[in-house]
C-alpha cells in the first residue's frame, strides 16, 4: 500500500505552511498597452491608464473596467503584483540628461505648472503615447494638457463644445492629413468655422503614426503596404510576421514599437515639425504674457 503523502510536512504550525507550492507575485511596473488579466474575474485587457490606486483595463471587444493595483494579476500566465511606476522615470529625469526626448535643453526642476486652458488633441491612444514619450517634458513644463479623440470624424464636435478663444486655443494633429482625404476635408471645415482663429489642425502624411517612426529603429528597410479596406495596423504586423490575432497582439506590437523610440530622432522629421508648430500655436497667448 502506497504510503500517503503529508502535504502539510512536518510541522503543520510551521509558518508559510499555506503557501508551499504557490507561486508568488512579483512586482511589475506598469505601463500603457501592457496586457495583464484579473485572476479573480478572469477579465483580460491592455492598460489604459492608473490614478488614485485603480488601474483601467481594455479588451479587445472595447469593454473598460478598473481594479485597484497590487497582487491578484497574470502577466503571460504569471502572477504579478501591478504597482505606478515613480514619477522620476520621464524622459528628462534621468541624471546627468541635459536634453530632454525632443531635443530641448533640460532647465532647472521648477514646480510642476497649472495646467493652461489651451489643449492638443491627437486623434488617437498610440497617437498620445508616442507624443507623451517624445514632447511630454517639454508639455508638462509649459502646462499643455494632451487629449485624444474617437476619431477625426468628431472633430467638429468636439471643437464646438470646447469653444477656443483667445488664450484658450485648440491644436489637433491628425493622421493622413493629405490633399482631398476626408481628413483634410473636415480640417478645411473646423479651420473655416467660426472658431477657425483658435483651431490649427496640423497633420502628416502617414496612415497610421506608427508610420512616423523610422523604419531602420525596428530592423526593417520599409513599413510594409497594406491595400485599401484592409485593416492597417493588422496588416503590418502580418507582413512583418508579428502576432494579430486580436487586440492584444496589437497592443504589444505597439509596445514593441514605442520602445524602440528613444528621442524625436527615431521619428520621422516632418512629423517633429508638425508637432512644435501645435506646441508653439497652443502657447503663443502664455507666452506674450509672461
Amino acid at each position: 500500500m502506497p504510503r500517503p503523502t503529508n502535504r502539510y510536512g512536518s510541522d503543520v504550525l510551521r509558518p508559510g505552511w499555506q503557501q508551499q507550492g504557490r507561486k508568488t507575485s512579483t512586482d511589475q511596473v506598469l505601463s500603457v498597452g501592457m496586457v495583464v488579466e484579473d485572476a479573480a474575474s478572469g477579465f483580460c485587457g491592455a492598460v489604459l491608464r492608473w490614478e488614485n490606486g485603480i488601474v483601467v483595463l481594455e479588451d479587445r471587444r472595447g469593454k473598460v473596467r478598473s481594479f485597484p493595483l497590487g497582487a491578484g494579476f497574470l502577466l503571460e500566465g504569471q502572477p504579478v503584483a501591478l504597482r505606478a511606476p515613480s514619477r522620476s522615470t520621464g524622459a528628462g529625469a534621468a541624471r546627468g540628461a541635459t536634453h530632454t526626448a525632443s531635443g530641448s535643453r533640460v532647465g532647472p526642476r521648477r514646480p510642476a505648472r497649472v495646467a493652461l486652458p489651451s489643449r492638443i488633441y491627437v486623434e488617437g491612444r498610440h497617437d498620445a503615447e508616442l507624443v507623451e514619450k517624445i514632447w511630454g517634458d517639454d508639455l508638462r513644463h509649459v502646462g499643455v494638457v494632451v487629449e485624444f479623440l474617437g476619431g477625426i470624424d468628431d472633430l467638429p464636435a468636439v471643437v464646438e463644445q470646447f469653444a477656443p478663444e483667445q488664450g484658450r486655443r485648440l491644436g489637433v494633429l491628425v493622421d493622413h492629413l493629405v490633399p482631398g482625404s476626408k481628413e483634410s476635408r473636415i480640417a478645411e471645415q473646423v479651420s473655416a468655422g467660426r472658431f477657425g482663429p483658435w483651431v490649427m489642425v496640423n497633420g502628416h502624411r502617414f496612415i497610421d503614426i506608427w508610420e512616423a517612426v523610422r523604419p531602420e529603429r525596428l530592423d526593417i528597410d520599409a513599413w510594409p503596404t497594406v491595400p485599401r479596406g484592409e485593416d492597417w495596423k493588422s496588416g503590418v504586423c502580418a507582413r512583418l510576421g508579428w502576432p494579430h490575432r486580436d487586440q492584444a497582439d496589437i497592443a504589444r506590437a505597439w509596445q514593441h514599437v514605442l520602445g524602440r523610440v528613444r528621442s524625436w530622432n527615431d521619428l520621422d522629421p516632418r512629423l517633429n515639425t508638425e508637432v512644435e508648430k501645435l506646441i508653439d500655436f497652443v502657447t503663443a497667448d502664455h507666452l506674450e504674457t509672461e
